[in-house]
This record gives structure tokens, C-alpha cells and sequence, in this order.
């Protein structure tokens, strides 16, 4: 490749990666946000329930993406990639503006969970159709046997987004006191999304069309019927389904647990302190980033299929010895006490403190318990107990490199996957053909994992199952194993997969 196609396919990906970065931060907000979300648009009266409630409607954003990716795809292969994905990121930054601006429980009711149902909904709308457009946009202008190494930096922006959703809130917090944070604070990130997504807009408004598509235009090749071509032709039907149940279904529950249930697992099962979990998880995302080239650039030496299913297996193999690690961290039941104080705390809160009980242990483990009185709703007057952990030294590095090592297993199923897609469908229908697989696969069984595992979780804890924090792995785990074993034997395992017409 000459330096000036250098330049050029650097401008497309850094055009197209801006958009879809911003989108993604846009919808993994919600996310990040969910535990103070729950406390803003469900009733207060059952805190887990609340939580319950916002995960389901979390992943009621990922359900929703199939419909985006067909309805977006269909645009795509009919009048253009580029258009197609400036609408998506006008239709996220909007709904994720609003979501900031919604009323709380308390003001509104029931109008405050069925308004961030629906701009959550229509979130994933355009999620569905961003990243089939943004991934076939720069594939089709990177060169033969080099779509691993270029689409990967696509790969990248899913992560970044979770980042800086995550680098936003902490910083939010950092200027402002905890009672501002809860009360309008947690707003900040989701308004701040309307000056992202205008700047985003500026750049991508300058893009041109992909030459590959523009080709095809001027000869007449593109599809009237995307839909039909795409699922109702038998031959082409079975590679979506081959995408699907052989790579984006275990690709959607790796990925999914690597970046949320981990960060769920950490918050809810383990009690760690929210900024900490944030932190932990940052960094581990930081190191890990890179490795989404690596693995695409290695894909397009080696092959897609055999990096894709190793990362599953490896996920399949190690999940319940890397979360039972992480558990016994924070389980204070085996560690040596060294200290232990109790405090009165002063002053009206909206939640009275009773008393606040820290303990000392000798790896430098710190648990707060704080006894709370809720004078809201049917809590009034009933207390309950605040657990709180906090992490030191080779505990903490510790746990970063759990969770570092299930972001290795995320770079490798997801930076490939990308070329895998695009290089199995024709140009006609790609944009079509690969969002429906990738969106059902990451949307319903990737998207549906927090939620599955938390409850599955929750579940096991009330019925005093042993090891009942290790329940929600069985999830990702099956549908991982049913993957890898379609993948191994349907999925060619050639690093330029001949695409078929």
C-alpha cells in the first residue's frame, strides 16, 4: 500500500471510528450507570429488584438491535453506507441526551422507567445499524488480505467507548461531592453525549461513499430487495446462520462478560467500592485495547477461525477459576482481622447512617458497613446494612489481571470478527447480511447476559446454593461451548474466505 492510500484508509478509519466510539460510549452509559440508575427510574422499596429492572432494560437496548440492523441494513445496501450511519449516530445521541434529561421515580412515576424504556429501545435501533455500516465502510476500502488488520481498529472503539463512559463518571464524581453526583451528577455524562455526537457529525459529514459500493452503483449491481436477497435465498441464509451460531453468539456472551458482568460481579457479588470496580476495570480495558489489532493483523496471516474459538474455549476452560479468584478476594470469611472501628456520623442525610463499622484485615482488605435507615417509600423506618469492600496492593493488582486476562479473551473472539463477516457476504447485501448475525449474537445473547447472570446469581444466593457466585457463568459458558463446537466443524478456516455471489 502506497503512503498516500495509507492516508486515506487512516482518514476513513479515524472518520468512521469517531462516530461509532461516541455511539458506543452513548449506549454503554446506561450501563455503567445502572446501580445509580436503579435508583433513579424504578421504586426504591426493592433495591434488588430496581436493579433487576434497569439490567432488564439495559438489555431491552440489545434486543432491539436485530430490527436496527435489518431496517439500517437494508438502507445501507440501497442507497449508501456513509448516509446510512449519519442517521444512526443523530438517532443515539439524541436518545442518550434525553435519557439525561428524564425526571426521577419520585417525580414522575411510572412515565420515568417507560421514557428510558423507550429511548433505550430506540438506542439500540441505532446501534444496529451503526456497526455493520461502520465496519463494511472500512473494509471495503482496506486492501485484499489486509480486512483483519484494518477493521480491527473498528474493533477497538466498543472498548473505548466503555472506557471513556467509565474515565466520564469518575471524573463527574472527582468535581463533584457525593450528594451532588446522586442528585444531578449522574446526569452529566448523558448530556455531554449532544457535544460528542455534533462534532462526530462534522467529520463524518466530510466522508465519501466506499468504493466498493460507489463501484457497484454505477453499475447497476446494487440490491432493490436486501432483505429477500440476504434471508431469502437458501445459500445465502446458511452463512447468516453459520455467522451466527458458529461466531457472533459465542463472541456476544465472551465479550459481554469480559466488560459488564465482570464489572456487575465486582459491584454486586463482591461489594466493591463503585469507583474502584470502575478503576480496576478501566485499566484492564487500557492494556488489553491493543490486543484487537493484534489478534485482526494476526487473523490475516493465520485465519479468523482458530483465534475466534480459541478465545471462546479459553473462556470456557477458565471462567469459574478466574471468578472464584475473584471472589475470594473480596471473602473476608479465611482473612486475618487487625482492626476494627465504629463511627456515629453527624447531620440529616435523605438516607440516615446509624452507624458505620470499618474493618481492617491483614492483606489490607477494608470493608465498611454502614447501618442505614431509608426515609423514602415503604422503607421508612426499616434499616438494612451497606456492605462496602476496598482493595490494596497485590490484591487489587490482582484483580486487575483477572480481569485483563477476560479482556485477552475479548480481543481475540471480537477483533477478527469484523473481516469474518464482511468476506462472507457479497457487496450488494454485506451491509444486510452481517448486521442481522452480528446484532442477534451480540444484542439477544450477548446483550441478555447481565441480566441472565445476575438474576441466575441472585437466584443461587437465595437458595443457599454453594458457590452460588459462580451460578451466572453457566450461561456464557453453554452457549461459548455450542459455538465452538458448530465453528470447528462449518467455518473455513482460509484467511480471505472466497466470497460468494
Amino acid at each position: 500500500m502506497n503512503e498516500n492510500n495509507t492516508k486515506s484508509i487512516w482518514k476513513v478509519i479515524g472518520a468512521s471510528s469517531m462516530g461509532t466510539l461516541i455511539e458506543w460510549y452513548d449506549f454503554f452509559i446506561f450501563g455503567s450507570l445502572s446501580i445509580v440508575i436503579s435508583t433513579k427510574f424504578f421504586p426504591a422499596e426493592n433495591p434488588t429488584a430496581a436493579f433487576l429492572s434497569t439490567l432488564a432494560t439495559f438489555a431491552a437496548g440489545f434486543v432491539v438491535r436485530p430490527f436496527g440492523a435489518l431496517f439500517f441494513g437494508r438502507l445501507g445496501d440501497i442507497i449508501g453506507r456513509k448516509y446510512t450511519f449519519m442517521v444512526t449516530l443523530m438517532l443515539m445521541g439524541g436518545a442518550t441526551f434525553l435519557i439525561g434529561c428524564i425526571p426521577s421515580y419520585e417525580s414522575i412515576g411510572f412515565w420515568a422507567p417507560l421514557l428510558v424504556l423507550i429511548l433505550r429501545l430506540l438506542q439500540g435501533l441505532a446501534l444496529g445499524g451503526e456497526y455493520g455500516g461502520a465496519a463494511t465502510y472500512v473494509a471495503e476500502h482496506a486492501p485484499l488480505g489486509q480486512r483483519g488488520y484494518w477493521t480491527s481498529w473498528i474493533q477497538t472503539t466498543a472498548t473505548f467507548g466503555l472506557f471513556i463512559s467509565l474515565v466520564v463518571i469518575l471524573l463527574t464524581k472527582g468535581f463533584l461531592s457525593e450528594s451532588q453526583f446522586d442528585s444531578w451528577g449522574w446526569r452529566v455524562p448523558f448530556l455531554l453525549s449532544l457535544v460528542m455526537v455534533y462534532v462526530s457529525y462534522l467529520i463524518r459529514k466530510k466522508m465519501k461513499e466506499s468504493p466498493e459500493f460507489s463501484k457497484a452503483k454505477a453499475e447497476g449491481k446494487t440490491s432493490t430487495n436486501p432483505l429477500k436477497e440476504s434471508f431469502g435465498n437458501r445459500y445465502n441464509l446458511k452463512f447468516v446462520l453459520l455467522a451466527l451460531f458458529g461466531a457472533a453468539m459465542g463472541q456476544g456472551v465472551v465479550w459481554y462478560t469480559g466488560q459488564f458482568y465482570s464489572m456487575s460481579f465486582m459491584k454486586t457479588v463482591m461489594h466493591l467500592q463503585s469507583d474502584q470496580a470502575d478503576t480496576i476495570l478501566g485499566i484492564a480495558l487500557l492494556l488489553g485495547t491493543p490486543f484487537f489489532v493484534v489478534f485482526g493483523w494476526l487473523s490475516d496471516k493465520i485465519g479468523r477461525k482458530w483465534i475466534m474459538l480459541g478465545g471462546m474455549l479459553l473462556a470456557v476452560l477458565t471462567y469459574r477459576p478466574i471468578y472464584e479468584s475473584m471472589y475470594q478476594l473480596s471473602n473476608t470469611e479465611q482473612k486475618v482481622k487487625v482492626n476494627e472501628t465504629t463511627e456515629v456520623p453527624l447531620g440529616p442525610q435523605t438516607t440516615e447512617i446509624i452507624s458505620i463499622i470499618k474493618t481492617q484485615y491483614e492483606d489490607q482488605t477494608e470493608v465498611t458497613r454502614a447501618s442505614m435507615i431509608h426515609q423514602s417509600g415503604k422503607l421508612k423506618g426499616q434499616p438494612m446494612t451497606k456492605t462496602t469492600v476496598h482493595l490494596a496492593g497485590k490484591n487489587y493488582m490482582l484483580l486487575v489481571f483477572l480481569i485483563f486476562i477476560q479482556v485477552i479473551y475479548i480481543t481475540m473472539v471480537y477483533g477478527p470478527i469484523a473481516a469474518f463477516l464482511v468476506e462472507l457476504f457479497p457487496v450488494k447485501i454485506r451491509y444486510t447480511s452481517m448486521s442481522l448475525p452480528y446484532h442477534v449474537g451480540n444484542g439477544i445473547f450477548g446483550g441478555l447476559l447481565p441480566a441472565v447472570s445476575t438474576y441466575l446469581t441472585t437466584n443461587a444466593e437465595a437458595s443457599n446454593t454453594p458457590q452460588f457466585y459462580l451460578a451466572g457463568l453457566w450461561y456464557p459458558i453453554i452457549i461459548a461451548i455450542v459455538c465452538f463446537i458448530i465453528g470447528s466443524i462449518y467455518i473455513n478456516n482460509k484467511s480471505t474466505p472466497a466470497t460468494h455471489e
